[in-house]
């Protein structure tokens, strides 16, 4: 019996332990149901678009986004809370008072093995770091009006903060909002670059200055394309798929009602640290499971694969390849794990004041590991390692793509400075050699 993409994997390390049959602390039988509900919904209605998707450079279509919203499956990647609630239903049945960060991660995990990294991102990545914010910090009406067109799949919402002028220094940012005469609405100047499906999103939860210079002044407003005059949104091209929609947005006098505004005035530095801190370890489950797919698939090519007589895997260095591959992938899982069973011990605000450094560094070597990994990858696979079609083309669109990870919600550097800052603030004043 051939393995096919819905089965649990049995090729070595091809899944996490738990999968393997190994104990945990953390899953049960219901996470394994969970998994393989949402593994055999995608591998039936989302794998075959999206490759062509990722081909053609097409955008998913609406028809896909109301099938996630009616399968649960836009809901499940938020997390748990009561947004849960304007769903009727989530994936393998489960329970909304049950569902927990642990099952939200293995929904990222299950859209990371599709393996056409552009149009996954077009099938939501923007909601996934859009619409905590409107969950989180904003008005009633807005979390319920927001909420359920989102999760239910007929609009589509993105996150817009990094400008040509500010990326990780997200203090630093341009973009203006100045109040009218009548103090009713903002009216926006400014611009926004790399905004993930910004070119088909219907909500824009935007980053714009209201006050003074630094991290004081910055205040977060949700713009209604519907609603909004002189803003548009440009396609920008990048290494992966433009199915994608990144945006570069431009606003030229955008008028936006106060009562759009997300927690308070001049208080959006906050929201977005908090969100950010939920957005990276998105980005950790999502490299991270992206990064195993490789790994599966280099067990498979070696095994196969002759070179001088024998099987490639009976070379002793490319079972060190291997190893070095399998032995970082497994303990940044193990490291994963721990984090995420914090976030379950923990409010959303508890989560950004504790968790952030652990975060960042867990982000810094989960894409280091991606580089380790996709560079060996392709040793391995040689030329196909490097084309766009055959058996090595997810290995060809990991190393082209994996650079994301280690880019969006913030820079290896800045990850790894920020773990070692917020480590610094608890030294011991009496710890001396």
């Amino acid at each position: 019996m051939i393995l096919t993409e819905e089965d649990i994997s049995t090729v070595p390390y091809a899944e996490p332990a738990f999968w393997r049959g190994r104990h945990s602390p953390y899953f049960n039988e219901g996470h394994k149901e969970y998994r393989s509900a949402v593994r055999q919904w995608i591998h039936e209605n989302l794998r075959a678009e999206a490759e062509a998707g990722e081909a053609s450079n097409k955008p998913p279509s609406d028809e896909v986004f109301r099938a996630m919203g009616a399968f649960g499956l836009l809901a499940a990647r938020i997390g748990p809370g009561e947004h849960l609630s304007y769903v009727q239903s989530l994936p393998g049945g489960i329970k909304p008072e049950e569902f927990t960060y642990f099952h939200e991660g293995i929904a990222h995990e299950e859209m990371a093995r599709i393996s056409c990294p552009g149009y996954t991102d077009g099938l939501g990545a923007g909601l996934t770091i859009g619409l905590p914010p409107v969950l989180n910090f904003g008005p009633q009406w807005m979390k319920e009006k927001v909420g359920k067109e989102v999760l239910s799949g007929e609009k589509r919402i993105c996150l817009a903060i990094s400008e040509a002028f500010a990326g990780s220094d997200v203090a630093g940012m341009k973009t203006r909002a100045e109040k009218s005469a009548d103090g009713k609405k903002y009216i926006i100047h400014g611009t926004k670059k790399w905004i993930t499906g910004g070119c088909q999103a219907n909500y824009f939860v935007t980053a714009v200055r209201t006050g003074g210079g630094g991290a004081g002044g910055v205040s977060l407003v949700l713009i209604d394309r519907e609603e909004a005059d002189n803003f548009e949104t440009k396609q920008i091209k990048t290494s992966y798929a433009s199915s994608a929609g990144t945006a570069y947005i431009t606003m030229e006098g955008t008028e936006v009602p106060v009562e759009n505004l997300i927690g308070e005035e001049n208080g959006g530095f906050l929201c977005i640290m908090y969100n950010f801190n939920h957005e990276r370890w998105m980005i950790i489950c999502y490299v991270l499971a992206g990064t195993r797919g490789v790994v599966e698939e280099c067990f498979k090519w070696a095994s196969q694969r002759k070179v001088f007589g024998q099987a490639l895997i009976k070379q002793p260095l490319i079972r060190w390849k291997l190893a070095r591959m399998v032995s970082e992938v497994e303990s940044t899982t193990a490291w994963l794990e721990a984090l995420t069973y914090q976030m379950t011990e923990m409010s959303y605000g508890e989560q950004a004041m504790e968790l952030a450094g652990d975060m960042s560094l867990l982000k810094f070597h989960c894409t280091r590991v991606a580089a380790l990994v996709a560079d060996e990858a392709v040793q391995i696979f040689g030329g196909r390692g490097i084309t766009q079609t055959g058996m090595g083309r997810m290995i060809e669109r990991f190393q082209r793509s994996y650079k994301f990870g280690a880019i969006l919600g913030g820079s290896e550097e800045i990850m790894a400075d920020l773990g070692i800052k917020m480590a610094m603030k608890r030294y011991p004043e009496n710890a001396r050699l």
